[in-house]
């Protein structure tokens, strides 16, 4: 198995040059561009691991391209570069279906530390033999990453559907945010926990104007979150 293929779109030098050093340094193969409409085409054209992505990019920025991935139904995970202080352009970008984020000035070992938690759990998803989870009305099917609602497509960014699957794989069964943090992110919890709220915001959003009203995500108050759903029997 070959080693993992990383896109880095970022228009600064100085910061490329420290993505390319960190991640070769990590033993990954990197393709970079510093700009958004290359950068897009690259990520359409290539089949990577892994897109790391800064949001403020000349002729296109980060978030057309989060659009643009997420409607061409691209799986490819994102991790997204932020400025320190713009909390309401992490939670778009979030919003728009990147994985996660790294604010800067970042340490290449913190870097490191999330980009290679992101590809140990694509790796252990697609080795692992999960099921299909049914409940009356919703189908989640792991092996083609398709939820569908009373027969019709829910779109999901990636870290959505694997929220949705871990919570729903075990109904009634409450989670921290630590252990969400730790099962979908793939690293220990380290803080803020507006990643996994922004996320289950967004993910009882769409299930609600979906039509999924049996089955939803509850809020366990001073504990996490939990799914509440009758399983349907084969």
């Amino acid at each position: 198995m070959g080693m993992p293929e990383i896109l880095v779109i970022e228009d600064d030098p100085h910061i490329l040059a420290l993505l390319r050093a960190c991640l070769t340094r990590e033993g990954y193969n990197v393709m970079t561009e510093e700009n958004g409409v290359k950068g897009l085409s690259r990520a359409l054209e290539g089949k990577f691991d892994l897109i790391i992505l800064d949001l403020m990019l000349p002729d296109k920025d980060g978030f057309e391209i989060c659009r643009e991935l997420l409607a061409a139904e691209n799986n490819t995970p994102i991790l997204i570069l932020t400025a320190r202080g713009d909390e309401m352009d992490r939670v778009l970008g979030l919003k728009l279906g990147a994985d996660d984020y790294v604010v800067k000035p970042f340490s290449p070992r913190e870097l490191a530390a999330r980009v290679g938690a992101i590809l140990r759990r694509i790796s252990k998803a697609k080795s692992s033999d999960r099921p299909t989870i049914k409940f009356p009305g919703i189908v989640i099917n792991p092996e083609r990453r398709l939820v569908t609602v009373n027969k019709k497509r829910l779109a999901l960014t990636p870290k959505e559907f694997d929220l949705l699957y871990q919570l729903a794989a075990r109904p009634g069964r409450v989670y921290t945010r630590e252990e969400l943090m730790e099962l979908v992110w793939g690293y220990d919890y380290t803080g803020s926990s507006r990643t996994v709220d922004e996320h289950i915001k967004n993910l009882r959003q769409k299930l609600r104007e979906s039509g999924a009203v049996d089955q939803c995500i509850h809020t366990v108050w001073g504990v996490g979150y939990k799914f509440e759903g009758k399983e349907k029997k084969p």
